[in-house]
């Protein structure tokens, strides 16, 4: 029989998670779809009455988003250009009912290839801070999601929040989806770039990821490396043969090939949007 667990503390919480498995719940709208009419079986840890996991704080090196956020007040906070795409990204995942309670963290947990938030946050230098009983640690989100629902979680931890450094928030963001329509779609591919301008109008910084090409989102540091110096008008002029990182994969909703052509598309497209979207602003907020 299954156990249900409503902690009222972080560390009720992880005292659960040290003497045996739950499945942690906090927006629950990967959860439930996924359910159906089955009886639940795993163990239940619903943190959501963990308020001090929720929100989104400044300190003097970084931005924390609580594993609790949900996209609906990642809309809404103050946050710099920098953190545009990562919105767009928000208005992307489902409908305003669903954004309302997905949370930001949970997201990521779920490790899907297609997961909306993983390009925008691959390009703010995201870490994942996870907590154990023992004590906590801190996980880049290129490590932290491993493969097609797996991630760097052991059994007695769970995700606190989402780290932004402040030096990766220079600039102007943009975030371009691909889907078989407009709205309500799992991607066939995302792309999410940030753009900062040195003094003399050059791409003085630049961070590129694509998504749901892949079985992980993946920036694209060879491009970056080919990009930086150049001036913004000549820094769309690339194929895909130079996304060297890129692994497309094949599966119902297009071939590898056709990701590999349409990646390098959407991702001038989201490089456009960042330089017009403060990119002359180099320095970090």
């Amino acid at each position: 029989m299954a156990n249900y667990a409503r902690p009222q503390g972080l560390e009720e919480a992880l005292d659960l998670l040290a003497e045996g498995r739950w499945r942690v719940l906090a927006g629950g709208t990967d959860f439930y779809p996924g359910q159906g009419a089955r009886p639940i079986r795993e163990n239940i840890l619903d943190i959501n009455r963990l308020d001090a996991l929720r929100g989104i704080s400044r300190t003097d090196d970084a931005y924390v988003v609580g594993a609790r956020t949900t996209w609906s007040e990642l809309i809404a906070h103050d946050l710099p250009p920098s953190f545009d795409a990562l919105k767009a990204a928000a208005r992307e995942v489902g409908s305003v009912q669903i954004q309302n309670a997905a949370t930001v963290a949970g997201n990521l947990c779920n490790a899907s290839p297609a997961a909306d938030g993983a390009p925008p946050l691959l390009v703010l230098d995201a870490s994942v801070e996870i907590a154990a009983r023992a004590g906590r640690r801190r996980v880049p989100l290129g490590a932290f999601v491993r493969g097609n629902r797996e991630t760097a979680l052991a059994p007695d931890e769970m995700v606190v929040a989402l780290v932004v450094p402040r030096t990766a928030t220079a600039g102007g963001s943009g975030f371009v989806k691909l889907g078989a329509r407009r709205y309500l779609v799992i991607s066939i591919a995302m792309a999410a770039a940030r753009v900062a301008l040195a003094e003399d109008g050059t791409i003085g910084e630049i961070a590129l990821a694509l998504g749901a090409c892949s079985p992980v989102a993946r920036r694209m540091t060879g491009l970056e490396h080919a990009l930086r110096g150049r001036r913004p008008e000549t820094a769309l002029d690339f194929g895909p043969d130079q996304l060297v990182e890129l692994t497309p994969i094949d599966d119902v909703r297009a071939s590898a090939a056709y990701r590999r052509e349409a990646a390098a598309e959407i991702l001038r497209r989201a490089i456009r949007q960042a330089c017009d979207d403060g990119a002359g602003k180099e320095k970090a907020a």
